[in-house]
């Protein structure tokens, strides 16, 4: 749900979009806004600026209402969801120019530069372009300071097996609408934490980035958003990337895991189990523990994105599954221990196959039907 402030002049057929989320970013519209209308205007590129609020209660809607008075501002207020990747993926799904451009608030992005992006996504062959700190004319201030120019250079070697970009923890980038439109309705965004540029990279399929020199300057007003949290998103969100490059062998390795701890919890389980109860009941309560202790950890962490069916609903499914990919187990053993001579002497390998056979056939099942994933929410005009 959000609600939205009208550019009070009109703008028809828009050639750029430019996307700025802001929360609580009241004191640096007054001053990027003036600057990138100035730079779109100098360029003679129609544009429109969407600013993305979080609800911030600064003064932000006040602002965006002055601002529209004279420049083609249009807030988008939030009042349910948080969070910048999200806001930006809220704002890029509201735009109607043919260009977008994503930029944060606090001046650290040259808007001036704005005019050299869109100049360099004409060459028909480049799909994103990154307003870059690494190349040859760009550059950090001198406040930056070691450590935060090492924490970049770490984060920016770890995507390299997403992209070649010498930035691509870039927030300034741009790309052609029809591009994260076609992105946007075949596959599901679900960035965590701030590198909204590199989740578009890799999804929206952009072959080749173009990088444009840009100075990086220290915030002007208020304070930075980046924190450890915001690391630990940024590693999250790599794994996930990774579960996206190379489809489902990362879930089936988180599954496989799950399974061998599951093991663990089961003999620990019928041990203590056995102290109280007969061997049989011990027995089923050992592997009704297992199996519970397996959902939780594939509902949590293998199927992270699963949210299909309410949790009692996916753990009766889960649990069916698993009796039936048991069933498979045992078949698979007992019957190439029946049929295949090699077997009768290595049962053992019969049984670790079976084995295999019946947890390929459980995660299966569980990525089809027990977690299988809702897919991205848009929120409506």
């Amino acid at each position: 749900m959000s609600t939205s402030v009208e550019d009070r002049r009109v703008i028809a057929a828009p050639i750029v979009s430019v996307v700025i989320p802001a929360y609580r970013e009241a004191e640096n519209l007054p001053v990027i806004i003036p600057r990138l209308s100035a730079a779109l205007s100098k360029a003679g590129l129609e544009a429109e600026i969407i600013i993305v609020d979080d609800d911030s209660g600064d003064g932000t809607s006040e602002v965006c209402q002055d601002l529209a008075k004279q420049y083609p501002v249009r807030l988008e207020t939030r009042q349910k969801e948080r969070g910048l990747s999200s806001a930006v993926l809220h704002g890029l799904r509201r735009a109607k120019g043919d260009v977008l451009i994503v930029m944060d608030a606090d001046l650290s992005h040259p808007p001036e530069k704005v005019p050299d992006l869109v100049q360099a996504l004409d060459e028909a062959d480049v799909d994103f372009v990154l307003g870059s700190r690494y190349i040859h004319g760009g550059g950090t201030d001198e406040g930056w300071g070691f450590a935060r120019w090492l924490n970049s250079k770490v984060a920016t070697l770890m995507a390299r097996p997403f992209t070649s970009a010498a930035d691509p923890m870039a927030g300034f980038f741009a790309l052609r609408r029809t591009t994260f439109r076609r992105a946007d309705e075949e596959h599901e965004l679900n960035p965590i934490g701030y590198k909204i540029g590199l989740e578009l990279i890799v999804k929206c399929g952009c072959r080749r980035v173009q990088e444009v020199p840009i100075q990086f300057s220290n915030r002007l007003h208020g304070t930075s958003k980046l924190s450890l949290r915001e690391q630990l998103n940024y590693m999250r969100h790599l794994g996930r990337l990774a579960e996206y490059k190379l489809r489902h062998l990362p879930r089936l390795l988180k599954f496989g895991f799950v399974g061998a701890t599951g093991s663990g919890v089961d003999l620990i389980a019928f041990a203590l189990a056995l102290l109280v109860l007969p061997v049989p009941v011990a027995r089923a309560v050992a592997i009704w523990v297992a199996m519970t202790w397996n959902f939780y950890w594939n509902r949590r962490w293998t199927f992270f994105d699963s949210h299909r069916h309410s949790v009692l609903g996916q753990y009766l499914m889960f649990c069916g599954a698993c009796l039936v990919g048991a069933v498979v187990s045992w078949a698979t053993s007992v019957g190439l221990w029946h049929l295949v001579p090699f077997f009768n002497t290595y049962p053992l390998v019969a049984a670790i196959i079976g084995i295999i056979g019946g947890t390929l056939f459980n995660f299966v099942a569980s990525s089809l039907f027990v977690f299988r994933g809702k897919g991205a929410k848009r929120a409506e005009d």
